[in-house]
Order: C-alpha cells, then structure tokens, then sequence
C-alpha cells in the first residue's frame, strides 16, 4: 500500500474516531457593569455539571429538582473559586445569591446562578476570569455577554484565554476577529453540520454512471464542483442566518434541529440509494443551506450581537463558517482522490461512512422532533 494511501486511510480513521467524542460542553456568563459592581449571570450545562460533580445522587439518569437543591451548595462551592472580578487588577468581592434557578438553551437544561461583584472604588477596566469546566473538558467554552456604557459586546474564554478585560465599545477589527473565530469554532463543534458536510462530499472524487460509481480522472474538476457546492450551501445558510439573527425570521427550534437532522440522513442515504443527480444536489444544497442557517444562528444568538458593529459581526461569523467548511473540503476531497481507484474504498470507506452518517442523522431526529431527550455522545 502507497504511503499516501496509508495517511488518508489514517486521516479518515482518526476523523471517524473524533466523530465519536463528546461534544465541547459551554457556559453562557451574562455580566452587566455599573459604576463599582458588576452582576454577573452564570449559566452551566446541567448535563455538564452532573458529568464533573454528580448532581444525580442515585446515578439513576434522572435529576430531580430535589437532587439539584441538596447539590447546590456543592455546585457553589465549585464555582466560586473559580469565578474572579476584578477592577484595575484588583480583586472585588464576589457574593453569590443561594437561590439557583433552570433555564434552556438549544443543548438543553442549563443552571442559573447570580453573583455580585462589589469593587473599593470605581475602576477604569474590569476582569473576568472563569476557570469552571476546563478541567474536566480541554474544549469547554464560556460565551460571555456584558453590558457597559450603554454598549453591549461579545467574547469567548477558552482553555488557553480563561481572563476577559471588559471594556466599552470594542473595535471594528476586534468584533471581526471574535466572530470569524466564532463561525469556525462552530462548525469545528457542531457534528451534525460536520456529519452532512462529510456525507455530501465522501463520493466527491467518484460519478455515478448507470448504477455505480466511477473514478474521476483529474482532482481539479472534482475540488471545483465541491467548493462551489459548499459555496451555494454557505449562501443560502447566509441569507437565514441573518434573517434570524436580526429577529426578521423566527422558527421553531425543535422543528429546525429535527430539519437539519433530515438532512444528514438525506446526505448519506443518497450516496447508497441515489435519490438527487448532480444538478438536484446543487439545488437541493441550497435549501439545506437556508435550514441549517437557520440553525446556526441559534448558536449566534446565543453568544449574542453587538450593539455596535452588528454587520461586522455577521460578516465575520459568516466567514469564519465558510473558511471552516472550506478548510473540511481541501482534507476530504484530495483523501478521496487519493483512494478513490483502491478497490476497497467503496465497500470500506463510501458505504459504512454514509451509512453511519445516515444513523446519526436518524437518530438525532427521533431524539429531536419526539424530545426523547437522550444523552448522545455527539
């Protein structure tokens, strides 16, 4: 077997291995700054939090509201340790209200927990650092939300940045740096959009003549077809996304997650029983492309629009989307050359990979559009 043929066979072993991890957990910190206090919301995965301290005392896979009231403290005891304000790189005092409250988010129930952060003096420049989670999960992130001067902004903290300066209003290039950062990351740890992606393009280097496929005999055409294929998609998703995220469009998120679960499965049942030729695909990407748009802007709204500098915002989250799915393509489609005349890539590769991507997709709908409310490792 030729070296390349060995790294892709590896590459494609290692994406099939990724595929199956635990989904990057995040925390949603809301902090309004007034004068010398800040109030800071905190949301944490309830699924999250049993995971890291076992908030289901019988370990029965069912929490009850008693179990989260006698955990609470404990909760508490985690988390305040971990959460620190500051103003001009002095500590403030940070007091937590004992009452702990449940909310949803897309990924589902999350705790609630209110803090205040009370300063000496009224500082120029706040920090907030939030060390919870990281510990247990190398790619939790905390999306965090703050109000000040009238202005509100957006930011990330991540393993390797646990420290945000709050400041006012950021620059141009600052919200569009976050944001294409955001877009990539996004794609990078949503599995489903990843999972149709893949789907679509593990034939990219083959045709179908009659009933079966056929090796294509030059990289160039078949790298063009997919990049304009992810590009129409990318449009599409675009025009939602804004839409959505602008308060103009406004759907179900059940029905949404349970459309874009559709058309995994649709992505790859259609490379074992064809149901769209190339040109249906083009067509069909596009409308693809405006439901799941209209997916990830649940994910933007919840890391949250700046008040100033909106279009810069989108712009850059749009970017950073279409770089990452860019990015997926120039790894799969060359793989996929490369293998593309092994004898084996069909029945090894091509058919269990669509086969898998399909189930995935099956079940994540049952899971969504009849709220089974199953804990899936992706």
């Amino acid at each position: 077997m030729s070296i390349l043929r060995r790294a892709a066979l590896a590459a494609l072993a290692l994406a099939a291995s990724v595929a199956h991890a635990h989904s990057g957990s995040t925390a949603y910190l809301q902090a309004v700054v007034a004068a010398d206090r800040v109030e800071l919301r905190a949301d944490y995965a309830l699924r999250d939090l049993d995971d890291a301290l076992g908030v289901d005392a019988d370990d029965n896979g069912q929490l009850t509201w008693a179990e989260l009231q006698t955990a609470a403290p404990v909760l508490l005891g985690y988390l305040i340790p971990r959460l620190h304000i500051a103003g001009d790189a002095a500590p403030c005092a940070l007091t937590a209200s004992p009452e702990v409250k449940v909310t949803d988010h897309a990924d589902g129930p999350y705790v609630v927990f209110q803090f205040i952060a009370k300063c000496a003096s009224v500082p120029g420049e706040w920090q907030l650092t939030d060390r919870a989670l990281f510990e247990f999960d190398a790619s939790h992130r905390a999306l965090v939300r703050w109000q000040q001067e009238g202005h509100s902004s957006s930011a990330t903290l991540t393993p390797e940045q646990q420290t945000l300066t709050l400041r006012g209003a950021r620059s141009g290039w600052a919200t569009l740096r976050e944001y294409v950062h955001e877009g990539l990351a996004h794609v990078w740890s949503g599995w489903d959009h990843m999972l149709f992606i893949a789907g679509l393009f593990l034939p990219a280097a083959l045709r179908r003549e009659g009933k079966r496929w056929q090796p294509v005999q030059r990289l160039g055409p078949a790298l063009a077809d997919a990049v304009k294929l992810v590009t129409a998609f990318t449009i599409a998703h675009a025009i939602t996304l804004c839409l959505t995220a602008l308060g103009v469009v406004s759907l179900s998120t059940r029905l949404v997650e349970s459309l874009v679960a559709l058309s995994v499965v649709f992505a790859g049942l259609n490379n074992l029983v064809p149901m769209a030729g190339r040109v249906a695909l083009f067509a069909l990407a596009w409308v693809f492309g405006l439901i799941h748009g209209t997916a990830i802007a649940g994910a933007l709204l919840e890391l949250g629009l700046p008040t100033s500098g909106r279009l810069l915002a989108l712009l850059g989250f749009n970017i950073g989307v279409e770089a990452a799915q860019l990015l997926l393509v120039a790894v799969l489609v060359p793989l996929a050359f490369a293998l593309r005349r092994w004898r084996g890539y069909q029945p090894a590769v091509l058919w269990p990979g669509s086969a898998l991507v399909a189930l995935a997709g099956l079940v994540w709908f049952i899971n969504r559009a009849f709220d089974m409310g199953w804990r899936l490792p992706i």
